[in-house]
């Protein structure tokens, strides 16, 4: 079992337990639930960065990457030094993020603000939405072409950016289709971890034009945003590189203002 299987796995137990607790008609009652939002792929599209900025505290690969600074300061950070969007990890096991950091974050920027989430039912959605969210991920390794259709037409019902993330080409074939607004390639090998480039670039000209292309881990310098560049690419999500330093707002800002 890999640790995308464990995460899995325990992923369908927390919302078995969740969907116990809290019911759908609890979190369609939130005051966040009405809130019109913002399309990150259309912000991508006008943007001259197309940074996502991401916050995260720890990951299974990199135990600790930041536990100090606060959500609010990290956001705030993000929107003043221009990235597009930024993404919040709200796994609490393996991430350390929550939900409540989704609200922070909300509460304190514009900005598209995606859910950096391992979803695997429409429960998830209308938290999604009812925590403030604008986008949501959807990640094909763990998906079914069938539950990618459901969950992406269900987050389109409910106003939501879908970014679907794939690894390989068998990934992205049984992938497309038109209730997706971003189409993200992950660089790491999930199974080994090791992160490279060229998947983004072998997989760029097989991602049609209507989807607006993103390129997902081992993003760590502007000479390689400056690289995908020229295979469409117009969104990088830039996990650790920001997080893992003393302050995430100043890197970014140090960073989108090099690339500018």
């Amino acid at each position: 079992m890999n640790i995308l299987d464990k995460i899995i796995a325990d992923k369908y137990k927390e919302v078995a337990l969740k969907k116990s607790v809290i019911p759908v008609s609890q979190l369609e009652a939130s005051v966040l639930f009405e809130r019109p939002t913002t399309s990150l792929a259309q912000a991508l599209r006008n943007s001259d960065t197309g940074i996502i900025a991401e916050h995260k505290r720890r990951s299974p690969s990199k135990s600790v990457i930041n536990q100090k600074v606060t959500v609010q300061e990290v956001a705030q950070g993000y929107e003043s030094s221009g990235a597009c969007g930024m993404s919040v990890l709200t796994d609490g096991k393996y991430f350390g993020g929550s939900l409540d950091d989704l609200l922070l974050a909300r509460a304190s920027v514009n900005m598209p603000l995606l859910r950096k989430e391992f979803i695997i039912d429409e429960y998830q959605l209308i938290e999604a939405k009812a925590h403030g969210a604008d986008v949501i991920l959807l990640i094909a390794a763990v998906l079914t072409r069938d539950q990618i259709k459901s969950l992406s037409e269900c987050a389109k019902g409910l106003g939501l950016d879908v970014l679907l993330e794939v690894h390989n080409e068998e990934e992205l074939h049984k992938s497309i289709m038109p209730s997706l607004d971003m189409l993200g390639v992950n660089n790491r090998n999930l199974k080994t971890f090791e992160v490279s480039l060229k998947t983004s670039k072998g997989l760029s000209t097989l991602i049609p034009d209507d989807f607006v292309k993103v390129s997902e881990s081992g993003i760590s310098s502007i000479e390689a945003i400056k690289e995908l560049r020229p295979f469409g690419y117009q969104g990088f999500l830039i996990g650790e590189n920001f997080m893992k330093t003393e302050s995430p707002a100043s890197s970014a800002k140090e960073f989108i203002h090099q690339l500018r």
